[in-house]
């Protein structure tokens, strides 16, 4: 009987999610070990790095890496992995676009450190010690993984072959994503393995969105309680299904909560946020600056509602910082 393909997963910045979305796939999850070999999955299994090291270059049929970089150790697996795959997939909208760890980049380390480890309430540290990448104590010497500046998203540090998004990957892109892998018949590298059109296109509310449609107010979710079957933006709930890719079968439409963005913009988007302040810019009816910022009361969070997912993938990266910032 030949060998089965060998597959593995690994986590870097990131919840967790996307590792139990694999276990989401119930008893799929069956057929896809049975199809495949398991060679790495450290959060499941009793892996080891030195066992992937030990791999001959090219041997495994595709790692799916789930996360941001964050830290010199992750870098340093994505790169193994990268060395020992012929597929390496970005998994989840962390790896896809950095994900909602990649908001830390309105900040520095310093700020962060500062923040972690001195000034909150509940910190007790009066010598004010910070992690040190290594450290001798008591004869012997620690080392721990470098905390980078910046947060990045798996393809700003190594080639991605195929991104499978969302916050987390629901259970059927997963399994379609495995199967086109096994099938052998791939898309063109750099593919993302969902349907490339707009959320909105394909909305089981779309008939109920206006032509035109006007907002004279944003509203948060919690200020109003929406109607279950008319568009969310016509009722000026800030939905970013015009800016967001589908095939995430409508999970939040049909909770009655506005879609915010996780499967990241389509391949005719360059910049997912800018793409919604374009859209959100039409929407407003009125050219009087004082009724722009009634309008615009309801965002509170800009950054945070247009790049939740997808700073470290946009144009913008990071907030610059400044002397006075640090």
């Amino acid at each position: 009987m030949p060998d089965k393909p060998k597959v593995a997963f690994y986590w870097c910045a990131s919840c967790g999610g996307c590792e139990e979305a694999v276990v989401d796939l119930a008893e799929k999850i069956l057929d896809v070990v049975a199809a495949v070999d398991i060679v790495f999955w450290p959060v499941a299994l009793d892996f080891k790095k030195s066992d992937v090291e030990a791999m001959e270059d090219g041997s495994i049929l595709a790692s799916f890496v789930n996360g941001a970089i964050r830290t010199t150790e992750q870098e340093e697996m994505a790169l193994l992995l990268r060395r020992k795959s012929k597929v390496l997939v970005a998994f989840g909208s962390c790896a896809h676009l950095g994900g909602i760890p990649a908001l830390a980049n309105l900040w520095d380390r310093e700020a962060i450190f500062d923040t972690a480890y001195r000034t909150t309430a509940s910190t007790v540290n009066p010598e004010g010690t910070l992690p040190q990448v290594s450290l001798a104590h008591n004869g012997d010497r620690v080392h721990l993984p470098g905390f980078y500046n910046t947060v990045r998203a798996l393809d700003q540090v190594t080639e991605v072959d195929y991104y499978i998004p969302g916050c987390a990957p629901t259970p059927n892109i997963i399994a379609g994503a495995v199967e086109t892998l096994l099938g052998g018949d791939l898309p063109p590298a750099g593919t993302v393995l969902t349907p490339d059109i707009a959320l909105c296109e394909d909305c089981p509310r779309l008939d109920t969105k206006p032509q035109e449609l006007t907002i004279e107010r944003f509203r948060r979710p919690h200020e109003v309680i929406a109607d279950e079957g008319t568009c969310l933006l016509a009722q000026g709930l800030l939905c970013m299904g015009p800016a967001t890719r589908s095939g995430c079968g409508h999970l939040c439409i049909n909770g009655n909560m506005p879609c915010t963005g996780c499967f990241g913009p389509t391949s005719k988007v360059r910049d997912q946020g800018a793409k919604y302040l374009s859209a959100i810019a039409s929407m407003l009816g009125f050219e009087d600056e004082a009724a722009i910022d009634r309008a615009l009361d309801g965002i509170p969070d800009p950054v945070g509602t247009f790049y939740r997912y997808g700073l470290a993938g946009s144009l913008l990266r990071r907030r610059k910082m400044t002397p006075v910032d640090a």
